[in-house]
């Protein structure tokens, strides 16, 4: 009972914010004095702070008591096809440092090396010390397997398929006891856009990511949904026109051979944008005016339509956020979606630009990394194995 009252009194204050004793005791429906011994257990395992006193009312002026943000550090990693980005938070996610590099590596092994050394830097900037990592969220493409150790689909990153790289991963970041989870990217994105962007307070959304590659997140009455093997919003390997005549050929998938980002520039080339490098420059053109390159940019619309109409037959999203490198272009992309869908489904959900841009991957992996802390640092302060001697 003690324990289960010091979470609580730590869970009003985390979600709540500073209050003296008498305000958490009005706002939790423990006693003062209950509310008293939590908060001195809590703050003699660092876990609360005092911060000074309130001098609002008649009487003596209360002790204001808030969450110690230092009690615990997270970290957050986002490894993509052509950058690392990584940031340092406190519990209550404020970063405390932060790292981008680009990603020169060409192999598994190298990357995986490149991962662990940034974020070692990135940890030391911040100055603190290996355990004072409570939890680290790493963000990859692909849909990472424990069971097997590897990432699949994951065609974009060198070698990063290879049966047991998924644990050489999580034991080069697991330094001083950390905790460490590897999520596809597509997901912390969504979770990210949910937590800090454009889908705060929204219970069933979808993220559509669009770049050198193209996922999915989704989140069902405000959770992740990873399905049964982890493979959920996988929408790259949905068909789209002619079948292949074997598995072989389904590497890069259907749906990303015909609207990721090479896609988006063969597209231009045939339409006689030949000095078109990149989706980037299709963009640039199309935003100038170009008329081919417009058409090419709403053929691209109409197939991430295709993608989204499979999607809202089954999960009725209220919102569908576009990111990623091309998905960013929703100024130019929405509008013909919705034109598209309004011809395939009778529901059209809110088309709406990502707010996060290309940190929505790192603000998701933050995001997850903070649920699971707070709970570590509460049990590995000692509380309730303390408060189990005391009963």
């Amino acid at each position: 009972m003690r324990a289960l009252n010091q979470r609580l009194v730590l869970d009003r204050l985390r979600r709540h914010g500073e209050a003296t004793r008498p305000r958490i005791a009005a706002d939790t429906g423990l006693s003062k004095p209950t509310v008293g011994q939590a908060l001195l257990d809590l703050e003699q395992h660092g876990l609360v702070r005092t911060t000074g006193r309130s001098l609002t009312g008649p009487g003596r002026a209360a002790v204001v008591y808030q969450a110690a943000p230092d009690a615990g550090h997270v970290v957050g990693v986002d490894i993509g096809r052509r950058a690392i980005r990584i940031a340092v938070a406190d519990l209550e996610g404020s970063i405390v440092a932060r790292l981008d590099e680009p990603n020169r590596c060409r192999s598994a092994s190298a990357l995986v090396r490149t991962v662990s050394e940034s974020v070692e830097r990135a940890v030391a900037s911040a100055r603190l010390r290996p355990h004072e990592v409570v939890a680290t969220v790493v963000g990859t493409p692909g849909i990472p397997d424990p069971a097997v150790g590897t990432v699949h689909r994951a065609p974009n990153l060198p070698g990063w398929e290879r049966r047991g790289l998924l644990h050489e991963l999580v034991s080069a970041l697991a330094v001083a006891g950390s905790d460490v989870v590897v999520e596809n990217d597509a997901n912390l994105c969504a979770v990210g856009e949910h937590a800090l962007g454009a889908a705060l307070g929204v219970d069933v959304l979808v993220c559509l990511t669009v770049g050198t590659g193209i996922g999915m997140g989704l989140l069902v009455e405000g959770k992740l949904f990873r399905g049964a093997h982890g493979a959920a919003g996988e929408i790259a390997d949905l068909p789209y026109g002619p079948l292949p005549s074997a598995a072989g050929a389904r590497r890069p998938g259907p749906v990303e051979a015909v609207a990721a980002g090479q896609a988006v520039v063969e597209a231009a080339r045939a339409s006689g944008l030949t000095k078109a490098r990149s989706a980037k420059d299709v963009f640039r053109l199309a935003r100038a005016g170009d008329a081919r390159a417009l058409r090419v940019v709403e053929q691209e619309a109409e197939k991430l339509a295709y993608v989204v109409s499979a999607v809202t037959a089954v999960l009725d999203p209220r919102l569908i956020v576009l990111g990623g490198g091309i998905g960013g272009n929703a100024d130019l992309l929405a509008e013909p979606m919705r034109r598209a869908l309004g011809s395939m489904t009778p529901v059209v959900p809110e088309i709406v630009a990502g707010q996060l841009g290309e940190d929505a991957v790192l603000a998701g992996a933050i995001a997850t990394a903070l649920g699971t802390a707070r709970e570590l640092v509460f049990d590995r302060r000692g509380l309730r194995r303390a408060a189990g001697d005391v009963g």
